[in-house]
């Protein structure tokens, strides 16, 4: 597999290696073994799988007092997946990143603890599964404002997207309770 690095240290895009013919293709998506010899030597404890429909934004998510990591990715379809680095100790505090993320590219990406998390499905459909390193608790879960001016996310969007109650209501990132 091939890992690289994104604008935000921590944050990286991992490509496996397909191996494809005339049949279909195959790829492992996760080895325990293979991700800890690229440095990401990682315990999941939970796997989650979405389907959204186009123009579907999801997010930004986190979970501040028991933080996941989450590997990503897109196993029908395509979106446009970001990661926003919400430690306010980082240099990058507020920053984010975007990755296309496909059916057809076949790229994960690694959203670290310490950052916010979302994606909006630029395909008919998308199905998105990921893999996280703490359970779920939705006690502990807090959403910030996925059109937030101020991180500035520039969603490839050419009409309003679907989002939930909780999404549309999320938190402005300046009064937001964040990573130290």
């Amino acid at each position: 597999m091939k890992v690289e690095p994104t604008a935000l240290p921590g944050v990286l895009l991992i490509t496996p290696r397909v191996f494809g013919d005339d049949r279909g293709f195959f790829l492992e998506s996760w080895n325990a073994k293979a991700f800890a010899d690229a440095g990401l030597d990682l315990e999941f404890v939970q796997d989650n799988h979405s389907r959204s429909g186009q123009g579907v934004l999801r997010g930004l998510h986190y979970q501040l007092s028991n933080p996941q990591g989450k590997l990503v990715r897109v196993t029908q379809g395509s979106v446009f997946d970001v990661a926003v680095d919400l430690r306010r100790s980082s240099p990058h505090f507020g920053q984010w990143v975007g990755v296309e993320l496909s059916d057809t590219n076949k790229a994960m990406l690694w959203v670290p603890p310490g950052f916010g998390h979302g994606f909006v499905v630029t395909s008919a459909s998308a199905d998105f599964q990921y893999k996280c390193t703490t359970f779920y608790e939705p006690a502990d879960e807090h959403c910030i404002r996925w059109n937030d001016p101020t991180i500035g996310i520039d969603w490839p969007l050419d009409t309003a997207p679907l989002v939930s109650a909780k999404d549309a209501t999320g938190t402005l990132l300046a009064d937001a309770a964040v990573f130290a």
